[in-house]
């Protein structure tokens, strides 16, 4: 079920949420190669990243080339906003996203992320300056509001719409929610209802089922996933194959992933360099392990400080796995 976002063409609607700390470019390169229809960066922040905080910058690093991608971006200055946006299109950005859903109080407090669902003008302000920026698509991520007694999302998809943004994507929860309870997949209804525009529906989705529930309830265009890609970077292109029917993954087993996770750890390395991406891998490396079955060997790998003897821990893990299959 492919469909375009201005000129980028996307094979499927099964796409990669952002997630702080985690979707970063070894990430997203890794869920990419197994067939996501896109791929989003987490938050980050415009003004850092066109002051050049090495951070902020390494966070929204994309290459060259990179298909199906998409920077997101947050703030609450319309200048910074557009230059962020300009600095991450000239690197590379396929897709801009703009972050108004972020629940976190060190974001909204700043008058970042999901808080400008109490300030709809400001966030009209700051989506059109985007748009004025770029020559390449801009996407929304928002929630159904700020809490139950304010559930504006509806009313910001039109004006998002209006301002040229071309897709809108919808965590079922309010802000107030933060992660609690269960995702309301028919409240985003409303949205998909206020706009033509494609709507995604985000929230609880982790396998094939759920997507299909999701989908049924919300009338969205597609599904966005998060934590159920956690250890699994080939889920999305198994929801995708049962939803949508696409050609379904090589989910690599045994040694096979063993060896994927290890080019996965190699790559963290590179990216961060030794000491930064030794503590930024561990929480991959500990999803790894649950998934496989292998919680047991969770502790020796993940306080270990010398990246060869993380490496040799995960060799010897994966291989008891085998002779015990």
């Amino acid at each position: 079920m492919p469909f375009a976002l201005g000129s980028e063409q996307i094979d499927h609607p099964v796409f990669l949420a952002p997630l702080a700390g985690i979707t970063d470019l070894p990430f997203r390169r890794l869920v990419a190669r197994f067939g996501a229809g896109l791929v989003v960066s987490e938050m980050v922040a415009s003004e850092e990243v066109v002051r050049a905080r090495p951070e902020a910058r390494a966070r929204a690093e994309l290459g060259l080339g990179e298909q199906a991608t998409a920077v997101q971006l947050a703030g609450r200055d319309p200048y910074w906003m557009a230059e962020g946006a300009r600095y991450v299109e000239a690197q590379g950005a396929r897709i801009i996203d703009i972050n108004m859903g972020c629940p976190s109080k060190r974001v909204t407090t700043g008058l970042c992320g999901s808080a400008l669902l109490r300030d709809l003008d400001l966030a009209q302000k700051l989506i059109e300056a985007v748009v004025a920026a770029v020559k390449v698509p801009v996407t929304l991520k928002t929630r159904l509001g700020w809490d139950d007694a304010l559930l504006n999302a509806p009313d910001l998809a039109r004006r998002a719409e209006d301002a040229g943004v071309q897709m809108i994507t919808i965590h079922g929860r309010t802000r107030c929610q933060f992660y609690k309870g269960a995702a309301n997949w028919t409240a985003i209804r409303a949205v998909k209802d206020a706009v033509s525009i494609p709507v995604i529906a985000n929230g609880d989705i982790t396998d094939g089922r759920t997507a299909a529930e999701a989908l049924r309830l919300s009338g969205a265009d597609g599904v966005m996933i998060g934590r159920g890609a956690q250890g699994a970077p080939w889920r999305l292109a198994e929801v995708a194959h049962e939803v949508y029917g696409t050609p379904a993954p090589k989910v690599p087993e045994g040694g096979a992933r063993a060896r994927m996770i290890l080019d996965h750890y190699d790559d963290m390395l590179g990216f961060y360099g030794r000491d930064l991406g030794l503590r930024m891998a561990r929480k991959h490396l500990g999803w790894y392990l649950e998934e496989a079955g292998l919680p047991h060997a969770r502790e020796a790998i993940l306080t270990s400080t010398d990246p060869a003897e993380v490496i040799r821990l995960l060799q010897l893990a994966f291989a008891e796995l085998e002779l015990a299959a």
